[in-house]
This record gives structure tokens, C-alpha cells and sequence, in this order.
């Protein structure tokens, strides 16, 4: 029995759970970027809120993770982390209805899926607490949906919300920053655990700004597997 099918075999047999095996939807079906969405959290960044803690696409830690972690993304981190003390409320980014609550996309110990316009679909991980949402319930922007916690459950390790945007297929990741109406540039100047980009030296320019990263596509080939990284892997570790 191929692993596919073994992995089709022992989930349910839902629409939730088939997400990850379903075909990627066509680039024109999705809404374009056009900052749509909102911030995950209210009121002001600051060191006893919440801060930018790591960029989507090409960083140095997903690099490192390239083969494991991060291999069926294309070796790249698909979604933003927000540095936050457990409990902060997390908010919807945009109005929407909620599609899965701790559903099979990881980011443990619990997550939300919201739906959007334009088959986008919003990832919440890390949440402190199963959501108190339902499946199907309509949410509005700015409406709390969780709480953020931290991916041990024990909010000591690097308490965070990981937030993604994909194509309602899951098949799909997308750069969050051009979808979401924020002062990019002030975000990333500071951060708890912030990580920069991998560089490739034979085109050290590429992929080295937060609005320059790649859509990834769920199973595709590596986009990342560098000839001459910097900094390389510590002790060649994949």
C-alpha cells in the first residue's frame, strides 16, 4: 500500500481532511493581493503586545528544515510569525466562516481555518485553547477567535501566532504581506525571535526582502536547495 494511500486511509474521510490532497486551484480563481485583510491582533505592536517575530518564505530556519520540517512547503516557512504572550486574543483577519477548528494542518496544539472571498483561507496555529468556534459559523474581521499560545502548549517556548494565507485548497501559500493593510516596514524592524533570509551566492539578491518571497505549492520540489548558502547549515544538518 503507497504511503498516499495509506494516509487517505487513516483520516477520515471528510472534506476537512481530504484538503491536503486535493488539486491545487489555478492562480485566476484566487483573489489577487490587494490589502484586504487585517492584522491578527488590536491595538499597537510593542514589546508587551505582540511584535513580528518572523517573516514568511526564505528564512534561515526554514532553510535548515528544508528537507524535514519545511520539505513538503518547498523548504520555505509559509506563513508569519507573530511573537505574543499567551492569551492575546487573536482576531480574524477579514469576514469569512470558519472552515476546520484544529483541523489537520499541524501548527499544534490547536488552530482555526477561516474562509474568505476569493478562495483565500486563513491559518491560525499555535493557539493556546481549542477555539470555542464552530464549523460554518460566520466570523467577522476583527471578531476573537482564539488565543495565542505556543507550539510546546507550555508558553514557554517562544510563545507565537503562525499565521497563513492559502488558496482554498490548501494546496497553495501565499505571501501574507501584500494581502494585509500594515506598516510593513516599521513591523520588521524589530522583533522577539526574527530570523533573516537565506542567501544563495550565486544570486545573493533573490528572495531578500519580506515582499519579495515565492508562493509555495504544497509537494512541489524544493525551491531553495542552494549550491553555496549563507550562512550555511550548521554542521551540514538538513
Amino acid at each position: 500500500m503507497s504511503a498516499r494511500r495509506f494516509l487517505l486511509l487513516s483520516v477520515p474521510l471528510s472534506g476537512v481532511a481530504l484538503a491536503h490532497y486535493a488539486a491545487p486551484l489555478p492562480l485566476s480563481a484566487v483573489a489577487p493581493a490587494k490589502a484586504q485583510f487585517g492584522l491578527p491582533f488590536a491595538g499597537p505592536p510593542g514589546p508587551d503586545t505582540w511584535m513580528l517575530g518572523q517573516g514568511y518564505g526564505n528564512t534561515t530556519g526554514a532553510y535548515r528544515q528544508r528537507q524535514s520540517t519545511y520539505g513538503a512547503l518547498q523548504g520555505i516557512h509559509a506563513g508569519l510569525d507573530f511573537s505574543a504572550p499567551c492569551g492575546t486574543p487573536v482576531r480574524a483577519i477579514g469576514d469569512g466562516v470558519v472552515a476546520e477548528v484544529d483541523g489537520p494542518h499541524g501548527s499544534p496544539p490547536h488552530n482555526v481555518v477561516v474562509d474568505h472571498a476569493g478562495n483565500l483561507s486563513s491559518l491560525y496555529g499555535h493557539l493556546r485553547v481549542r477555539s470555542s468556534l464552530r464549523v460554518g459559523q460566520r466570523v467577522t474581521r476583527g471578531q476573537v477567535i482564539g488565543e495565542s499560545g505556543d507550539s510546546q502548549g507550555t508558553c514557554v517556548s517562544s510563545p507565537h501566532l503562525h499565521l497563513e494565507l492559502r488558496d482554498r485548497s490548501h494546496q497553495r501559500f501565499f505571501n501574507p504581506l501584500p494581502f494585509i493593510a500594515a506598516d510593513w516596514n516599521s513591523l520588521a524592524l524589530a522583533g522577539s525571535f526574527g530570523r533573516g533570509y537565506e542567501y544563495d551566492l550565486t544570486q545573493p539578491r533573490r528572495w531578500q526582502t519580506p515582499d519579495s518571497q515565492p508562493t509555495a505549492l504544497r509537494g512541489g520540489a524544493l525551491l531553495n536547495e542552494y549550491r553555496q548558502p549563507w550562512p550555511p547549515a550548521a554542521g551540514g544538518a538538513r
